[in-house]
């Protein structure tokens, strides 16, 4: 019996290597370079038409998603935010896997939420092969100006990312944490309820 052979894309959402030049993945970035076309074309106070987008775009949004354009990412399909997630100038988000975002996230510009890597072996990287792993951030997030969040990262909820850190191993809830690579500077009291 023949072994049942995984798409590029089921590759690439197991953590697999893959390539990103498959038709289908290609297919389905040209559909998010569309629709964030569109969303770059709405104005600036027509919130309805920005969330209906965002909605065909992303995997599922939770209410009232606001983010400020210039935004890009991979595919948007593998991308989760839950209510009230905000994302001001400059957004990127490389989805080539799962990015889960919980509720009342803030991101201010130019944060950076990446799920694609590349391989370290040189051999391998020269294939094109590619690699991808799950970003998680928890509920209440606030994520400061430039930070970068690295593939396979998760984030506590309640917890505060300074400006400029590049996040490269998973922070616990309640805490501040900054630097790069970016570490815990202090715990922060839960918010009651």
């Amino acid at each position: 019996m023949a072994e049942f052979e995984k798409s590029e894309r089921e590759k690439m959402l197991a953590g697999e290597l893959y390539f990103a030049t498959d038709p289908e993945l290609t297919t389905e970035a040209v559909r998010a370079w569309q629709l964030l076309r569109q969303y770059r074309e709405t104005t600036e106070a027509d919130w309805d038409s920005r969330e209906a987008i965002l909605r065909q775009l992303f995997a599922s949004t939770g209410v009232k998603p606001r983010i400020i354009p210039p935004f890009h990412c991979d595919y948007g399909s593998n991308i989760v935010v839950g209510d009230r997630f905000y994302m001001n100038y400059g957004g990127v988000i490389l989805d080539c896997n799962r990015v889960e975002i919980g509720d009342d996230v803030l991101c201010a510009p130019y944060v950076q939420i990446y799920a694609a890597h590349h391989p370290t072996d040189p051999a391998t990287r020269l294939t094109g092969a590619e690699l991808a792993s799950p970003v998680r951030i928890g509920n209440n997030v606030w994520i400061g100006g430039g930070v970068i969040i690295c593939p396979g990262v998760t984030i506590g909820d309640n917890t505060t990312i300074g400006a400029g850190s590049v996040v490269v191993k998973d922070i616990p809830a309640n805490v501040v944490a900054v630097g790069n690579p970016c570490r815990v500077v202090r715990s922060v009291t839960p918010p009651a309820g």
